[in-house]
């Protein structure tokens, strides 16, 4: 994500300063298109007006931000941190917390898009950060999307994290019923098209699983070990709140249970081989049930 972002930015204009966080052939990419780099988060925060980060989770973040030579070591007063990354709202208000004391501002800005619309700078982004930290993000944020500002720091992620929750347990619901559907012997296409104008029709439904379970395939897409990592974030910010979530509970340890199988790398929609499984049908791992069931 980061690599396409950093894109928009400079067809936005802006001078960019990249650093590496695992490979550095993204960075390569980048420096052919005018994109400098630093050695290290330090030595950016040194130099750049606004530091922005998208890394996996929370650890990496803190790493990042706080870790050795971290943006925290060469952080001037005035530097603006916006994190893009979707972690749990509680490890954002405390990574707020410590900047604040620095003299550092944060925003916390989860998008949802996917690559594809990292690359044309159409992403959606959920932004919390106060008034006044927003106001100098915004303009950053508009090179890569729509932002939008819900309220002060944890809220961004506490947006992102609802949309994580719903589709994770569409998704399940859709593959459930469809597999429900193919069981009973009726055509999937069919069902399809019929609950595009029913009230069960939904974005995962129609847009989504066109191009993976149906197609075939599980490349590309939104990794399922990545949504499992969501959903753990928000049932962590669910247990600071005293708020059970016993759906999305279910839906992370289903999640789970198709990582432990191998599939984690996979589009989230692969949570279908489970249920696939169940009725001993083909899977689209070219493996039977019945196959599996004698490993």
């Amino acid at each position: 994500m980061g690599e396409p972002m950093a894109r928009s930015l400079r067809r936005a204009g802006y001078d960019v300063v990249a650093t590496v966080h695992r490979r550095r052939e993204a960075l390569e990419r980048l420096r052919a298109d005018g994109v400098a780099e630093a050695a290290d988060p330090a030595a950016l925060a040194q130099e750049a007006d606004a530091v922005i980060l998208c890394v996996p989770d929370a650890p990496q973040v803190e790493k990042a931000l706080f870790g050795p030579r971290g943006v925290a070591q060469g952080a001037r007063r005035g530097l603006l941190a916006i994190d893009m990354s979707t972690i749990s709202p509680v490890a954002s208000r405390g990574f707020a917390e410590r900047l604040a004391q620095l003299g550092v501002d944060f925003v916390d800005a989860p998008v949802s898009g996917g690559p594809a619309r990292a690359a044309d700078g159409t992403l959606t982004i959920m932004a919390g950060a106060s008034p006044e930290a927003f106001a100098r993000a915004e303009p950053l944020l508009r090179a890569m999307g729509t932002p939008h500002h819900l309220g002060p720091v944890g809220m961004g992620e506490t947006v992102k994290l609802v949309n994580q929750i719903i589709i994770a347990n569409v998704m399940i619901a859709n593959v459930e019923g469809l597999v429900f559907a193919k069981r009973a012997g009726a055509d999937v296409g069919a069902v399809r098209d019929v609950l595009a104008s029913a009230t069960a029709s939904n974005y995962i439904l129609a847009q989504w699983l066109p191009k993976t379970w149906l197609a075939g395939k599980f490349d590309g897409g939104f990794a399922l070990d990545l949504l499992r990592k969501d959903l753990a974030a928000a049932l962590d910010a669910a247990r600071a709140a005293k708020y059970p979530m016993p759906a999305t509970a279910l839906a992370y340890q289903l999640y789970t249970t198709r990582s432990a199988e191998g599939d984690g790398a996979l589009d989230y929609s692969a949570i279908v081989k489970s249920y696939e499984w169940n009725t001993g049908e083909q899977a689209a791992s070219g493996r039977s049930g019945q196959e599996r069931r004698g490993q």
